[in-house]
């Protein structure tokens, strides 16, 4: 950990609170919505059918979060403060909610904060932390995912069935994560000029994004399966309450797992780590699918997959930067926002797939639309030589200034 966190100081402060604020706004906000999801339904009385409402709508509002992420690339301390008061305002919301009147609003406005936290990281990293150190750090603070899954699980495991406690305290946290961000967010005199100073006109860099665009919804489309029915399924092969919680927190074991290998994964670049990733996660939801019955099994694809989804979205954070090196922010929530969609659209195939053909079949399709997404990166590792004097001259500048 000391070698993959070996940053300045005040950058390492930055980086383990940016950590913190992914953990809080997807692993104790956004994804616990699931793990509480049985207990909330028996408190408030809600239906099979309106919980699926309330994850969709969820997406829409981290989609539009996503987006607004992309008109205010240029001001990183806005998101943070965006995603901080959305999660910890709506997940706190969800806690004191006397009945679905409130809940279902506030679950949909938490889900917004992670909309909002990962283009004004990605942002708020790229200018207060050294170039050459740039990389590694989005790889390390986006695999806050994991961390915060286990959290969720743990929390889990020690309050259910008082959900109420466990969306507060993740509520509490998001929030001082944010102010964190916030405090230690200070990009030096020598940024800021030299940032100022960068050309900022040029062609629009959108069509370069097509092919990881296309990839990231590929993910989404196959990860949803694991996302909607990962735990239903453990459970339906015969493992009880407390060993379907531990296999979620084996999903934030395997997504912190990928601080480890985030060196290693940099130095292959991103279509390269793309297709490892996605070859990784295709392997662990097929072990998913059809061996759930099997407890280890079943802990070994969780760790699995939840180290290839999250390596993986790292991998198209920096994908993104390489193809739009000065709005690299904006680039990242078009990936985002596609990654979304992409797990709306699976979740409702995978169901409808699950009802015809049985849950198994499901995540065994879901697997192959993962290896057709691998494929996106090997193509585009093909053509990265071709591409590589274009790069180079895209990266003889230093971005331009974002505030």
């Amino acid at each position: 950990m000391k070698r993959t966190l070996s940053f300045g100081g005040r950058e390492t402060g930055l980086v383990l609170a940016a950590i913190c604020l992914i953990a809080g706004t997807y692993g104790l906000v956004r994804l616990a919505y699931g793990l509480f999801l049985p207990d909330i339904q028996d408190s408030l009385g809600l239906g099979a059918a309106a919980a699926g409402r309330i994850s969709s709508a969820s997406s829409i509002a981290y989609c539009v979060a996503a987006g607004l992420g992309l008109l205010g690339a240029r001001r990183p301390r806005a998101l943070v403060v965006g995603a901080l008061l959305t999660a910890a305002v709506g997940s706190l919301g969800m806690a004191l909610a006397p009945d679905l009147a409130v809940f279902v609003p506030a679950a949909v406005l938490s889900s917004a904060g992670a909309g909002f936290a990962s283009p004004g990281l990605v942002a708020v990293v790229e200018r207060s932390v050294e170039h050459g150190r740039v990389a590694r750090a989005q790889a390390v603070v986006n695999s806050g995912t994991g961390p915060g899954l286990v959290a969720a699980g743990a929390l889990a495991l020690v309050l259910l069935p008082e959900w109420r406690v466990g969306l507060a305290v993740g509520a509490l946290f998001t929030a001082a994560a944010g102010i964190a961000v916030l405090l230690l967010d200070r990009p030096g005199p020598a940024d800021v000029a030299v940032r100022t100073t960068a050309p900022s006109a040029g062609p629009a860099p959108w069509r370069a994004l097509r092919t990881p665009a296309v990839a990231a919804a590929l993910l989404g489309a196959a990860s949803a399966v694991v996302w909607t029915y990962g735990r239903a399924q453990v459970v339906a092969e015969g493992a009880g309450a407390t060993a379907s919680t531990v296999a979620w927190m084996a999903l934030g074991v395997g997504g912190t797992a990928t601080v480890l290998t985030a060196r290693a994964l940099g130095a292959a670049g991103p279509q390269r780590a793309w297709l490892i990733t996605l070859a990784g996660t295709a392997a662990s939801i097929v072990a998913l699918g059809l061996g759930a019955g099997v407890l280890p099994v079943a802990l070994v694809a969780c760790a699995g997959f939840g180290w290839g989804f999250v390596a993986a979205t790292s991998a198209l954070i920096v994908w993104a930067g390489q193809v739009a090196p000065q709005r690299a922010a904006a680039a990242t929530a078009v990936l985002f926002v596609t990654l979304v969609l992409g797990q709306a659209v699976g979740s409702s195939v995978a169901g409808a797939i699950a009802d015809h053909r049985g849950m198994p079949t499901a995540f065994v399709v879901s697997a192959a639309v993962a290896a057709v997404g691998a494929v996106c990166g090997r193509r585009a590792a093909g053509r990265r030589e071709v591409a590589r004097p274009a790069l180079a001259a895209a990266r003889s500048g230093p971005p331009p200034q974002e505030v």
